[in-house]
């Protein structure tokens, strides 16, 4: 059974910083293609960063220089490190893995992340 779990999330104030975790189980992380996205209250889900399995890294032109995704295929899990945060970050983060291969898709059940101004 896949499992994407997400931690990390939290309140913190505007300006500083948080770094979610996602620890995959159940795929062969080192073929999924591993992303972050988010979803504010009333808006769409969007993407936020996303990493590939040859290590390439695309982000949201709203994230770039201030968010960094990475993953360590050794413990199945990705990261992404979340600097200089806004008010305007605030939402529920969410995983996804896409398989390099199968092009199944999975998601985990989100973590909060609140940024107070």
């Amino acid at each position: 059974q896949v499992r994407l779990a997400e931690s990390g999330g939290g309140l913190v104030q505007s300006g500083g910083s948080l770094r979610l975790s996602c620890a995959a189980s159940g795929i062969i992380f080192a073929v999924n293609d591993m992303g972050w996205y988010r979803q504010a209250p009333g808006k769409q889900r969007e993407l936020v960063a996303e990493i590939m399995v040859g290590g390439n890294t695309n982000y949201a032109d709203s994230v770039k220089g201030r968010f960094t995704i990475s993953r360590d295929n050794a413990k199945n899990t990705a990261h992404l490190q979340m600097n200089s945060l806004k008010p305007e970050d605030t939402a529920v983060y969410y995983c996804k893995s896409r398989g390099r291969l199968t092009m199944r898709e999975f998601w985990g059940q989100g973590t909060q992340v609140t940024v107070s101004s």
